[in-house]
């Protein structure tokens, strides 16, 4: 009999083999370049892997250890400054996010209350640390982390948080194609404009161009400069619209961006099947939201150890322990 698990297993191999095929069918017959593409899926499903196979060995070590690797790219990147590349601080803010979502993990995953009391004190003194290097923005993503994991505690239905969570990704989604659109009113659009700059907005309304002209393929993988005057002008040459849903729109087509939602659907339905505690899965699902809500507005989706990050966190959300499958067959009656 085919259970939830197993049918989120399988969701899963679909969509991400339907994103990587999809991307070699947008390159066929032009001068594309897919790989971008294909190693973003290929570092999703390597990390989901090896997260169900360390979380199921090391429920709390794991997630621990993660966290720290997190702490460790918090630390080491370049932080913002007048001169910083766009989209910095919204690489730190991924970096922050994961690692509270993971420290989160470890803690609910913990059944002392010493080692649970430990993952939160981590937790905050990521989020405390993402203040102290200048980063705002990943401040605030890791303290939302933290925040929904401690609040989490007292839900009794995973799938109205999950539900809930994903309402916060498409809202985020929505309001940077307002914002593109210029459908918002003009303060709340000045506003957000003046947080992602007016060159960002320009660069979205060229994909949103692209995809007008051309709404089943797109222009291909890695081709939105050729077709994208503003970044041909821009004194920082960019190669991407800095959004994840208008780079697929406009190098994939609306295909290209129902994968994406689907993969991120995808996600949330695993913890909604998985057999771990409400809590870790609603901690890996905030941090997790908050990635597709950065994703919105910048490119951190480009770096292989932000998607291997996401993918390895919600593997260790999803594993199934061992331990509690060697007691299911100790406590099975042997058959004859």
């Amino acid at each position: 009999m085919l259970t939830a698990r197993h049918a989120a297993d399988r969701a899963g191999v679909m969509v991400l083999g339907s994103c990587a095929v999809w991307a070699l069918c947008c390159a066929a017959g032009r001068t594309a370049r897919p790989e971008g593409v294909l190693l973003a899926v290929l570092a999703v499903a390597a990390g989901y892997a090896g997260g169900r196979v360390v979380g199921a060995l090391l429920p709390v070590a794991a997630p621990a250890a993660a966290a720290l690797a997190g702490l460790g790219l918090l630390l080491s990147a370049p932080h913002p400054g007048p001169t910083a590349a766009p989209g910095q601080a919204a690489l730190l803010a991924a970096y922050t996010a994961l690692a509270v979502g993971a420290a989160c993990c470890a803690s609910w995953a913990g059944r002392r209350p010493a080692v649970r009391v430990g993952g939160l004190l981590l937790a905050a003194a990521i989020v405390g640390t993402a203040f102290t290097v200048g980063s705002v923005t990943a401040g605030l993503a890791g303290t939302a982390v933290l925040l929904c994991s401690m609040a989490a505690a007292r839900v009794t239905r995973r799938l109205v948080g999950l539900l809930g969570l994903a309402l916060c990704a498409a809202l985020a989604v929505g309001a940077s194609w307002a914002t593109a659109e210029r459908a918002l009113p003009a303060g709340l659009s000045v506003s957000l404009q003046g947080q992602v700059t007016e060159e960002r907005v320009r660069l979205w309304q060229d994909a949103l161009e692209i995809v007008e002209t051309s709404p089943a393929r797109g222009a291909g993988p890695g081709r939105f400069t050729e077709f994208s005057p503003t970044a041909q002008q821009s004194a920082q040459p960019a190669d991407r619209p800095y959004s994840a849903p208008f780079q697929q729109a406009a190098e994939q087509g609306v295909p290209g961006v129902a994968l994406l939602g689907a993969a991120f659907g995808w996600m949330l339905y695993a913890l909604w099947c998985s057999a771990r505690t409400t809590p870790v899965v609603l901690s890996a699902g905030a941090a997790l939201t908050a990635i597709a809500g950065t994703a919105a507005v910048a490119n951190v989706l480009s770096f292989p150890e932000v998607t291997a990050g996401a993918g390895l966190l919600a593997g260790m959300a999803t594993a199934r322990l061992i331990s509690e499958d060697a007691s299911a067959r100790r406590q099975c009656p042997a058959t004859p």
